[in-house]
Parts: structure tokens; sequence; C-alpha cells
């Protein structure tokens, strides 16, 4: 037993030496703590150094930059940017200037609690662009303009960079975001690429800093956030990132050593703990087992045998009477696997033991999982040294510790004094450990990224360059990539930047290159126009400079969702969302849920459907599915008193024309559903016919721009022919039919007009007997001679466009398609009509206090169901509506899509991708 104590005990170096806390360790050669110092001090410095002479150096924070003095002249801009090539911890990524903070952030000597904010690379890349543009020499060069309507005018450009200054140049390319490389070397093999040892020592590098951040979210300590000097940095230098990648494994293998000491002792503790509770449990086992003779004597094979001496509390470890030896083994096993053990063992021994068993009450934890685990302590008795041998094998095989006790009373006493001993000891040596670990941890998440930006960076620079070719004889490395062509002067001032700053003689050259490559596709974007043009790509990349849909989505898209989803109610609630997202953008961006950030990305989105569907719900006068008098109407009741409520009334007009939507006398009237479903209806039409010809027309824009004649032969004057000649007709015929008075009488008091025609049936005979009109159905002057041409223009277009271009034959089904506007809107009105009439309209029934409870129920029952149902679903179902009209009756007319997005090598964009 003292053996086993002290085994379990033993919380001695595995060289055999005396444990010595962790947090004494020094690092090896660390002679001064001015030396030591850059390992673990991250604290801002500030100190002061003298402006350089013109030198221009992105790699430090500028006071100018995202100020209010941004609009200065140039040669005032440069009185605060530094470069200093000596900095006295090129891992801490601080600000040398005497910056002065903007709004957005605090200033550099702020308490690390104020850092907090979310800090956006994108911002801080536009920076840099911008300080190359206001630097650049505006060589003469044909440049287009840059608007939404088109993607970016592209170049090809050929870069000869000098071997000596690379990585450097490669480095500040990726600050800039400007370039998309093209790989050269596409048929060699990624193991067998120039740099490919470079990107194998930052991945080693970068698994030790998943290592660290995993610890340091086990432990649940802060990291510190990015900080623009963070995202800012330097190209490194090859000692600096020699001296990083050693104090990261300096790191490492001191987390490993105190990993390893921590989980020892935690185990021997577990062990410990686990004979307690077996030495406390065990002494109620003898006893109980002294009381049950009986029943262990018919356990076994010899009924007549005695089985257990007068005194177990006197015997040895198994006792001996009468030619019998009775052992126990004795053990803790996880609660889970309880039942299987004991089947195992009455199945296997038939039934020949004793057992007893207790709970462990107090949590166990799993050192190699730090999971908690409930326990069991059992005894088991039996006769003969195979079958222990046996019982020992099967504990051990489900997991279960064995601990030998003796089973003299005295002897497990002492053992148990000497196990809590032992115990309150490790008790403070782990407190110790516990804590030199966390301040360990606590050091690294200070720099830990820092360090992960430093690493990503180089990597994806290394990774970059090995799309190059490398020049021999001019030992040089050559570039090829697409850039933005407004943006060559920008590319020109970075590389004379860098070739001044590493103070290389050989200047990077940089060619334009004439090319019949399919350029790629660049919209430049804004956090507005970033959702809309996200909904233009998801049907497809556009084709290098076509006509961009995303500037007509801009509107089109959200006055189309709001179509089917008008209501004044519904809309303000989905404009406060909208509003609430626009005005917290900064704090919610970091929100790590992924259907979160759906929605987050389209928050400017989300706040035009709510604007426009305000506004289409004041045009349908709907609130909640109620009506507001917002002006005078032009229709009055006439009830008389003695009225019974089931007599039909006619409302007569007033003389006043309703100023803005629909009059809110119709709401509650029995022809109100006909009068709405024939006026959304037909609104629908002339919207699906504006949205149409409106696209058609960007036919002609894009056929125009890469002179195919064929495009507006074949495509724009046909399809456009045939979509006016017959749905632009029904438009027409929609608006005219709108205009007049058919109820107009003359002097006599005699209806001068027939009754408003069938639209339907004007259609239908339109094909059917072209050139003729019942005088009946007459709704204008000519009609027959109009409609007679129609028809034939139409026909004539039909073989126009089926041999030069037959896809556009699809006009009939897309008009179709468009009554879905009228659909999901008389949907959404009826179902909230219904929501109403079913909640707080059978509540305000009631009176009293039952009435007021009632209004309280019904109230919470129509908001959730609001909230879930009409805003939720009925949203959504209206979103994907208005997504298909975009894409397939709207984009189909024009948009080819068969361009490939513009990527460049950008570090803003790398920073924020997440790790798989």
């Amino acid at each position: 037993m003292t053996a086993t104590i002290q085994r379990i005990t033993n919380i001695f170096t595995p060289s055999g030496g005396e444990y010595v806390p962790l947090d004494s360790l020094q690092r090896k050669g660390s002679t001064s703590s001015q030396q030591q110092q850059p390992v673990d001090n991250l604290a801002s410095s500030t100190s002061a150094s003298p402006a350089g002479a013109g030198a221009i150096t992105p790699g430090t924070l500028i006071s100018r930059l995202r100020s209010p003095s941004r609009n200065n002249t140039t040669n005032n801009s440069y009185s605060n940017i530094h470069t200093d090539d000596s900095d006295p911890n090129p891992f801490v990524l601080v600000d040398h200037t005497a910056y002065t903070a903007p709004p957005d952030f605090p200033s550099s000597t702020t308490s690390h609690s104020t850092r907090e904010r979310r800090f956006d690379p994108f911002e801080h890349q536009e920076d840099i662009r911008q300080l190359y543009r206001n630097t650049a020499v505006n060589r003469p060069r044909t440049m287009t303009e840059s608007t939404f309507f088109r993607s970016e005018e592209m170049s090809l450009i050929q870069l000869y960079i000098p071997a000596e200054v690379a990585q450097p140049t490669v480095a500040e390319l990726g600050e800039l975001g400007l370039v998309q490389f093209r790989d050269l070397n596409p048929d060699v093999n990624a193991f067998q690429r120039a740099f490919v040892n470079e990107i194998r020592r930052f991945d080693e590098m970068e698994r030790q800093l998943r290592f660290f951040t995993l610890q340091i979210e086990k432990v649940g300590i802060h990291v510190r956030p990015s900080i623009p000097s963070t995202h800012l940095s330097r190209a490194r230098s090859r000692q600096e990132l020699d001296d990083l990648e050693e104090r990261i494994s300096e790191h490492e293998n001191r987390l490993l050593q105190m990993n390893n000491s921590h989980e020892t002792m935690q185990r021997r503790y577990l062990e410990l703990t686990e004979l307690k509770h077996v030495l406390r449990e065990t002494s109620d086992f003898f006893q109980e087992a002294v009381s049950h003779q009986e029943d262990i004597r018919n356990s076994f094979d010899e009924p007549d045998a005695p089985l257990l001496d007068r005194d177990l509390e006197t015997g040895g470890s198994g006792a001996q009477t009468h030619g019998l030896n009775l052992g126990n083994v004795t053990g803790v096993i996880p609660r889970s696997k309880m039942q299987t053990f004991e089947r195992i063992l009455w199945r296997s021994l038939r039934g020949n033991l004793y057992m007893n068993t207790a709970e462990i009450d107090e949590p166990v934890v799993d050192p190699s999982s730090d999971a908690v685990v409930e326990k069991n302590v059992f005894i088991i008795f039996a006769h003969g040294r195979e079958i222990l041998a046996k019982i020992k094998k099967i504990s051990e095989s489900l997991g279960a510790t064995l601990y030998p006790i003796d089973s003299n009373a005295e002897s497990r006493r002492d053992a148990l004094h000497d196990v809590e001993r032992h115990i309150d000891e490790f008790n403070s040596v782990l407190v110790n450990t516990t804590q030199t670990r966390r301040l360990e941890l606590t050091r690294i998440s200070e720099n830990l990224t820092s360090w992960m930006t430093i690493v990503k960076k180089e990597k994806a620079t290394y990774h970059t360059m090995n799309h190059f070719n490398y020049d021999i004889n001019r030992k040089c490395l050559i570039a090829e990539g697409w850039c933005p062509t407004n943006e060559i002067n920008t590319i020109q001032a970075a590389l004379r930047e860098v070739t001044q700053r590493s103070g290389s003689m050989v200047p990077s050259i940089l060619n334009e290159l004439k090319t019949h490559k399919e350029p790629p596709t660049f919209h430049k974007t804004n956090k507005f126009t970033a959702g809309f043009q996200g909904i233009v790509d998801g049907y497809g990349m556009a084709k290098y400079r076509e006509v961009n849909p995303g500037l007509f989505t801009v509107i089109s898209f959200p006055f189309l969702f709001a179509v089917m989803f008008g209501d004044v109610g519904h809309g303000f609630l989905v404009l406060l969302v909208g509003i609430y997202l626009v005005l917290n953008e900064r704090k919610l961006a970091s929100v790590d849920s992924e259907m979160f950030q759906m929605v987050y990305s389209g928050r400017y989105i989300v706040l035009l459907m709510g604007a426009f569907s305000l506004f289409t719900g004041m045009m349908y006068n709907d609130i909640f599915s109620r009506a507001l008098p917002w002006f005078q109407s032009g229709w009055h009741f006439n009830v008389p008193e003695d009225y019974d409520g089931k007599t039909t009334l006619v409302a007569e007009p007033t003389g006043h024309t309703y100023i803005f939507g629909i009059d809110y006398a119709w709401h509650g009237t029995e022809n109100y559903l006909l009068f709405t479903n024939s006026y959304k209806m037909k609104m629908s039409v002339i919207l699906g016919v504006i949205h149409m010809s409106f696209g058609i027309c960007m036919v002609y824009q894009n056929a125009k721009f890469y002179r195919k004649p064929i495009d507006i032969i074949g495509g724009f004057i046909p399809q456009m022919l045939f979509m006016q000649s017959l749905f632009g007709y029904l438009a027409v015929m929609i608006l005219y039919k709108w205009t007049v008075n058919w109820f107009e009488t003359d002097a006599a008091g005699h209806v001068i007009r027939n009754s408003p025609p069938s639209l339907l049936n004007t259609m239908i005979y339109m094909f059917l007997s072209p050139g003729s009109v019942a005088e009946a159905d007459k709704l204008y002057p000519g009609q027959s001679f109009v409609q007679g041409l129609l028809v034939l223009i139409a026909l004539i277009c039909v073989p126009w466009m089926l041999f030069l271009k037959p896809y556009y034959l699809n006009c009939i089904s897309n008009t179709a398609s468009y009554l879905r506007l009228w659909a999901l809107s008389l949907a959404h009105a009826q179902l909230s009509e219904v929501l109403w009439t079913m909640t707080l309209g059978l509540a305000w029934k009631f009176s009293g206090g039952l009435g007021a409870v009632m209004t309280i129920a019904m109230f919470t029952m129509w908001f959730s169901s609001t909230i879930f149902i009409l805003i939720g679903m009925e949203g959504l179902s209206a979103f994907l509506h208005a997504l298909r009209l975009h894409w397939v009756e709207f984009n189909s007319k024009f948009y080819i899509g068969t361009g490939y997005a513009f990527e460049p090598f950008s570090f803003a964009t790398m920073l924020v991708e997440k790790d798989p």
C-alpha cells in the first residue's frame, strides 16, 4: 500500500530532478532584460523620430489617414510619415509616429480595454491606395471613367522585379490589393516550385499559432483584437522572421512542457482522488461482506465450503480457511459502463462472485479531455487466482482503474490519511502550475494576432511568388497579372516606394501588354452597393465590360419586393431592422453566425425593402390590414337611421379625388377584393412590361459596345417589336381604360359610352379575328386597324427571331410570370386580414376584465404571428420571387454572364477569411 501511494504521488520531473515551477524558466541565451523585453511585451512604443525625407511608408500608421486633414495638400501630407527599419521589436506591430487618432479609433496610448472595436482591413487598404494615388505620377494614358454601369477597364501587366526586393515588393502589392497574378508555371508541381521550403516553414509556424489559439480558447483568455498597425505592418526581413520563428518555437516548447506537467499532475491527482474514495467505500464493503456470508457461500460451486473467516477485518488480502482462498478486486469504473460490466462478469463467471458498488458523488475530471466523468467504486470477492485474473482483465478492458486494497482496517485508515495529505499538497501544486500556464498563455495572447497576421502575410507572399518565373541572367522575377487600367499609376508609385525604401539601385519595371485574352470582371462596389451586386453575381459573373444589372437592381429589386409585401406596418418593422443593422454595422460585423451574416451582408437591401414596402403600403392604404384616412375620401355612404345591417348600400361619389393611393373607403366593402384583385393584376402586367422592355433596351447597349450588329438586327429590334405589339399594347389599353369615365352621361342622362370591354377578351379576339372588333367591345376609334397591324408585326417577328436569336421567344411566359406580383400581394393582404380577425378582432368583442385579458393574450399571439409568419415567412417568399424575376425574366433579356471575377492578391481579403 505504501509503494502504491508513493507511485501515485511522485511529482518529480521526468529527469528525476526536483520539481521546478515553470514560471521560473528563462529563455536560453537571454542575458539582459533589454533582450528579453521584445518576447512578451506588446506595449505600444511612441518613440519620437524625425520624419523621413520624402519616404512614404504604408508599413507604419500614418496620422493623416482617416483624419480631418485628409484633404490637405500633398506637400503637407508627409510631415508625420516615418520610416524606421531599426524597429527594436519587429514583431510588436506598433505606431512609431505621433498618431492622432480619428474618431473611429482610440489613440495609441489608450488602454487595452478601449481597443475593442472591430478593425476593418478594407478601409485601411483603401487608405493605402489613396496614399499612392496622391503620390503617383499621372502619366498620359487613355482612361475610362469608373462607373457602376460597366465593369472596370482592365490591363494585362508584366512586372520585372529584382530578386533582392521581390519579397517586399510582392508584399506591398498585397497591401494594395490591385493585381490578380497569373500562374506562369501551371505545369509545375506544387512541391517542385521555387519557394516551397518557405511555405512549409510558415505552415509550421501557422500550425503553432493555431495550437496557441486552441489553448487560449480552452482557458478562456481574451485575445487582443486587431489594431490598425497590425494590418499596415511593413514586410519583415529574413532575420526578423528567423527571430519570430525561434520565439514561437520557444513559446511552444514551454507550453508543451507545461501541458505535459499539468496533465501528469492532473492524472496523478485523479488517481489519488479515486483511491481516496476506494479506501472510504471499501470499509463498508468489508463489513457488509461479513453480514452476507451465506449469500457469498451460495454463489460458489461448493455450497458447503466456508468462504470467509469469522473476522475479515483481521485477515490478509485473501482469507484462507478449510482450503478455500478468497481474494478481492477493487477499483473505479465509469458509471456509463457499469451495467455492461456487471453483465459480462455474471456471464463469464457464472455468478461465482460477490460484488458491491457505490457511486462517487464528487465530480471527476478526465485530464486528457477535461470532461467531467461520473464513476463508481466497486469491489468483487472471488476465490481462485485464475478467476481473479479474469476479473482484472475484464475490468481493465472496460476502462476500469484497479487499486490493490489491504483487507486490514488499520492499514486502510493509515493509507487514507496519507492519501488525503498528498491531495492537499497536490492542490497547491496544481494551482501554482495552472497560474504559471495561464500567465504564459496571457503573454502569448498579447502577441497572437500580430504574429498570425505576419505569418499569413508572409505565407501568402511566397505562395504568390511561386506563380512567377525566374530570369537567371537578369536575376529577377517575372510576373504577369491583371489590374484596373486606372490604377496602373498607383501600382507604379508603390513599386517606386519599395525600391527607395529598400535602397536598391535596380528598380522594378512595369509593362502594359497587349492581349486578346478576356480580362476578369471587376465592379467597384462599396458597402451600399455590394449586397445588390451580390444578387447579380449569384446568377452569373458578368462578361467583361457588359452592362451591369447591379445598377438597376438597387432600385428594381426592393421595389418589386415591396409590390408583393406592401403594408405600412410590416414595412416599418422591416425598415427598423434595416436601420438597426446599418447603424450598428461595425459592432455586428464580428457576430460569428453564418445565418446572421447573410442578413448582415444585405443590410442595405433590408433597409430599402422596408422603405419601399412603406411606400407601397401607403399606396395600398394597408397598415396591418387596416385602413388609414390619410386624405378626404371620394365616396360617401348614406346610411339610413333604420338600417338593419343586411341591405347592401351603394356609396356615392363626393366629387373629391383621393390624392394618394387607394381610397380608404374601399376597405370593408363587399367588392373590395374584386376591386383590388383587378387593380393589382393589371398593375403587375404594366410593371412586367416596363421591366422587360428596359432589359431589351440593354441588348442594344451591349450590342453597340461589343460592335455586334447581329444582336441589334436579330435581337433588339424584333424582340422590342414583338413585346410592344402584344404586351406593350395591353399595357396601353389598361392605362387608357383607367383614364376613361365609362359611366359619363349626356345632358339627357344617357350613358355616352358602352360598357367597359374586357381586355382579356380583346387580346383573345385580336388573334382569333384580326382586323375586326365588335361594336360593343370597342375601346377606342380605329381599334380594328391598329390591332390588325400589331398582329401582323408580331407574326413577322416570330420567324425573324426564330432563325437569328431563337432564345428570345420567351416574352409570353415571362410576362405571365410577373403575375406573381399580383398573387403574392393579394395573398399577403388576405393573410394579414385573417390574422387580425382571428386574434385582435376576436378579443375586442369582449368587454370588462375578460376583454383586457383577451386583448393582452391575443395581442401577443398577433404580434408573434406577424413577426414570424407575415414578416419572416412572407418576407422570405417575396424576396425569393423578386430574385426570380430579376434572374430569369429580366437578366435573360440581355445578360450574358460568362465572365470570371477579378480576385486580386489582397492581404485584406486574406485576413478576413476564416480558417477552414
